[in-house]
């Protein structure tokens, strides 16, 4: 593994000036690399830093490209031919930082919630842990001390361009129809989750979705495959007093998190004492308001309908608010839970899309936003009672038809509520 000081004889190009390109410049001036370019197919964001260079140019003269994230080759054609070179921030923190114990996290869902469940574990129980990469501050921008876990989420965005990440312990969780625009291909995506084993040695742990187990196995990775069992953490769940874990939601997450602790040999009673203390993060099946029997929920992060699917099931008398900008290749699948649904709403511009899939199945009004939404759902609860009853926004699509990202999306959401929690009492 290269170390900094070979970094310095390597020359380099970062494309894209984004959150993780300007940590990238700012890893290479602290550590005294100076062969690097810099490129951004924002003209007026690549003149705000720097004077650019001929691009063809600077592709064919570089060592390596450092590519930010949510750049596709599919997109950028002209980088395909340059595809050897490009190498990502992950990539980076690997040739640089080889003798720290690292825990990579990946999956289509889950990835944040299970990156932080970890770091919640092994900080109570006084391991010395950061956390970084697609969730929070980027990898290179972490302080990282001796002795310390680092413990990265990983998006497919990511791990499809780099070359030289290889985690302690690699986690799996899952995996869906997702940005299949980005990608191109199921496979394409699939083989990006899987390049967190690829260069991991015998003495390293793969825990993988049994799902994956036969793929892991013919591609004749180095590390010790385990599989979580979730029968393992069930004897154990209901022990936990935090309402947020224990909801059926957050099993396949916890059963990782579990297999991780024996890894780390961190007893039964020490992991229950520090999952009750554990709090959900923002946007995931989170419960932000309760008025008399009514409950809120903000599930705003689930942006395709597998992630829904998990609320849907966990919960009746749901009204529930669906609707953006579809996955492609997604479906919405109700059957197994639509007797849980009083009623949905459909919100953002592509209102179609989702009324021929739920058309003849359940009860829904066209809404078209958020604050329609909740002024309707006002009004259909005065017409009958229920018992206690969830209003649930789990959308099962993106957010850019309407709002910036799933957080602008499930902040006003909850804005809304609060606003007129009133009229629920």
């Amino acid at each position: 593994m290269l170390q900094t000081s070979k970094i310095r004889e390597l020359s380099f190009l970062v494309y894209g000036l984004g959150i993780t390109g300007l940590s990238v410049i700012k890893f290479f001036k602290r550590n005294n690399i100076k062969n690097f370019q810099v490129w951004d197919d924002n003209q007026k964001n690549l003149f705000k830093y720097y004077k650019p260079k001929n691009l063809i140019k600077s592709l064919n003269d570089v060592d390596y490209i450092v590519l930010s994230p949510g750049i596709s080759l599919i997109k950028n054609k002209k980088l395909l031919k340059f595809k050897e070179k490009i190498i990502t921030d992950l990539d980076l923190f690997y040739l640089s930082n080889n003798k720290l114990i690292s825990i990579v996290v990946t999956g289509t869902n889950g990835k944040s919630t299970t990156c932080k469940l970890l770091a919640h574990l092994l900080k109570t129980n006084n391991f010395k842990i950061v956390l970084g990469g697609n969730i929070g501050r980027p990898i290179l921008d972490l302080k990282y001390t001796k002795n310390c876990f680092v413990i990265i989420e990983a998006s497919s965005f990511q791990l499809s361009h780099s070359k030289f990440i290889c985690p302690n312990y690699a986690l799996f969780l899952n995996l869906t129809n997702d940005h299949l625009d980005w990608h191109g291909s199921m496979a394409n995506y699939l083989n990006s989750k899987l390049k967190i084993f690829k260069l991991q040695k015998k003495n390293h742990f793969a825990i993988v979705n049994k799902k994956f187990k036969n793929i892991f196995i013919k591609k004749n990775f180095s590390s010790k495959i385990v599989i979580p069992d979730f029968r393992n953490y069930k004897n154990i769940k209901f022990k936990i007093d935090n309402d947020y874990l224990t909801s059926e939601i957050n099993n396949e997450n916890m059963s990782f998190v579990y297999t991780i602790s024996k890894l780390f040999k961190i007893n039964k009673k020490s992991f229950i004492n520090s999952m009750k203390s554990f709090k959900g993060l923002p946007h995931r099946f989170e419960t932000f308001l309760k008025r008399d029997k009514t409950i809120f929920i903000n599930d705003s992060k689930a942006t395709s309908f597998k992630a829904t699917q998990t609320a849907l099931s966990s919960l009746k008398n749901i009204f529930w608010i669906l609707g953006g900008l579809p996955k492609q290749g997604d479906k919405i699948k109700i059957s197994k839970f639509k007797k849980n649904i009083i009623k949905c709403y459909l919100i953002g511009t592509n209102t179609n899309f989702f009324k021929n899939q739920i058309k003849g199945k359940i009860t829904f009004s066209v809404t078209k936003n958020l604050k329609n939404t909740i002024f309707q759902i006002l009004k259909d609860l005065k017409l009958k009672k229920y018992n206690t009853k969830y209003i649930l926004l789990s959308p099962a699509a993106a957010s850019y038809d309407q709002f910036s990202n799933f957080e602008n999306r499930g902040n006003e959401f909850k804005r809304i509520c609060r606003k007129y929690v009133k009229k629920f009492s």
